[in-house]
């Protein structure tokens, strides 16, 4: 198989995720209609675009110890990564507060939805990226990268939605993401751990965000 059906390969594995979460929004009658879908996978593109931007700010770094292996996964990837997805998710939220007429499309559930499409978003281009890299490492983010940016997005739509009223539960929101963010990245570019625990996590922390959305606003 040649590199191009490869990477294509690695595309169509990573979208199942969106296939499925947009199937699950639609048999829950969740307030997302295909524009704000499409709207928000290009969030994730856009907040993918951000990241790039922010980690090319970094200096490289000398010999590769662990504090600096640290500092790469949680500061340099985990944290650029959720502060551009909470980046452009308030700038999301803030444009469509000033153009809808409509202010009760605005609750918890609408702003944890977009994060999780924002985050699927963003993970489908990112492993097309590692596609060209690593196979390895490309083929297990096909499966797991979805289900975690997309639980990371879940907690920063939240964030940016309390991020007024309550900003104290916004940062905890935020913290979560990049610590579960950082925690995915170390086990998955670690050799001594096991592939079922990156795997294990991404879902556990999907679901569990999940669980969040159903009790986070009422269903239109």
């Amino acid at each position: 198989m040649n590199g191009i059906w490869v990477l294509l390969l690695l595309i169509g594995l990573s979208a199942l995720p969106i296939l499925a979460v947009l199937l699950w929004i639609r048999l829950r009658h969740f307030p997302i209609k295909l524009p704000w879908f499409l709207l928000g996978i290009l969030g994730g593109a856009l907040s993918l675009g951000v990241a790039a931007i922010l980690q090319s700010l970094f200096p490289k770094m000398g010999e590769a110890t662990i504090s600096i292996l640290l500092f790469k996964i949680f500061i340099q990837i985990a944290l650029t990564e959720e502060l551009s997805r909470f980046g452009v998710l308030f700038l999301f939220f803030w444009g469509f507060r000033r153009i809808s007429k409509n202010q009760e499309f605005y609750t918890p559930a609408f702003s944890s939805l977009m994060g999780l499409i924002v985050g699927l978003g963003f993970a489908v281009i990112e492993t097309a990226m590692y596609g060209v890299g690593n196979f390895r490492i490309a083929l297990i983010r096909a499966v797991t990268a979805a289900p975690l940016h997309g639980a990371c997005g879940i907690r920063i739509g939240l964030g940016t939605y309390h991020l007024g009223d309550a900003p104290t539960l916004a940062l905890v929101r935020f913290l979560y993401a990049v610590g579960i963010h950082g925690i995915y990245n170390f086990m998955l570019v670690s050799p001594g751990i096991p592939v079922v625990f990156p795997v294990l996590i991404a879902f556990t922390a999907l679901l569990s965000s999940m669980q969040m959305i159903r009790y986070s606003g009422s269903v239109v």
